[in-house]
């Protein structure tokens, strides 16, 4: 094992450490992205993002309770339609999470049966994404979080797609850390309109076929969630006393 994973590993573990002492009142707010009435993508199996992003949010708030933190959730009942509302609901947490799963353009989407139903499907891309708003008015610890963050999945075995700084309509999104995928997205309402650092996390290509699969696993979706509540253990540690 590299050195650098190794300190990577120190790390996470004192910080848990740390947050179980010193973090118990920290507050991070856990987007469900999307709404029952307009749900988001759908899978290259029939299953609505919205439904996806609900079951990881699930999981990343057990993982947060886990270290220490306080989860609140916001949007889980599908109902919550207007996106500042979102942020302004949480105005008093120390960070926002947004949790989201992955398209790609249509020029890269094919066809295919499945269960009876013409769905679409594009296998071209792989692996998750992480954003952060430059119009966010705490743009550093945001951009720090999406960097450890991506550093903690990269760790646990998942990659970074990179596939929304590709140079075409609909992306361009250039990076803000290309090695662990984070991408700045300025204009993003949850992101920008958030009263404390933020990031949206798209965890994963719904679309790929193999992504799907995966990300339908509880036991990935538990990993991902331990890496992420270990990430947040780091950036938004505390001094102790």
């Amino acid at each position: 094992m590299k050195l650098s994973h190794l300190a990577f590993i120190a790390t996470i573990s004192t910080a848990v450490c740390l947050s179980t002492i010193s973090q118990a009142v920290t507050l991070v707010a856990v987007d469900v992205g999307h709404t029952l009435e307009k749900p988001g993508a759908t899978s290259a199996r029939g299953e609505t993002e919205f439904n996806f992003n609900r079951a990881m949010a699930e999981k990343v708030g057990q993982a947060l309770l886990a270290v220490g933190f306080t989860a609140k959730p916001v949007g889980e009942d599908g109902k919550m339609k207007d996106l500042q509302a979102r942020t302004d609901a949480v105005a008093q947490a120390d960070f926002f999470l947004s949790i989201h799963h992955d398209s790609m353009q249509p020029q890269y989407l094919s066809e295919w049966v499945y269960n009876g139903k013409t769905l679409a499907y594009g296998d071209r891309f792989s692996g998750f994404s992480l954003f952060v708003s430059r119009k966010n008015a705490h743009l550093p610890a945001s951009l720090k979080c999406a960097s450890t963050i991506g550093r903690a999945l990269i760790h646990a075995g998942f990659k970074p797609s990179r596939h929304h700084a590709e140079p075409i309509l609909g992306e361009n999104r250039p990076f803000a850390d290309k090695p662990n995928g984070v991408h700045y997205y300025d204009d993003l309402v949850v992101l920008k309109t958030a009263h404390q650092p933020a990031v949206l996390m798209e965890t994963g290509i719904i679309v790929n076929r193999g992504d799907e699969l995966m990300l339908r696993e509880t036991a990935t979706r538990e990993k991902i969630a331990k890496a992420v509540a270990s990430a947040l253990a780091v950036c938004l540690a505390k001094p102790a006393g």
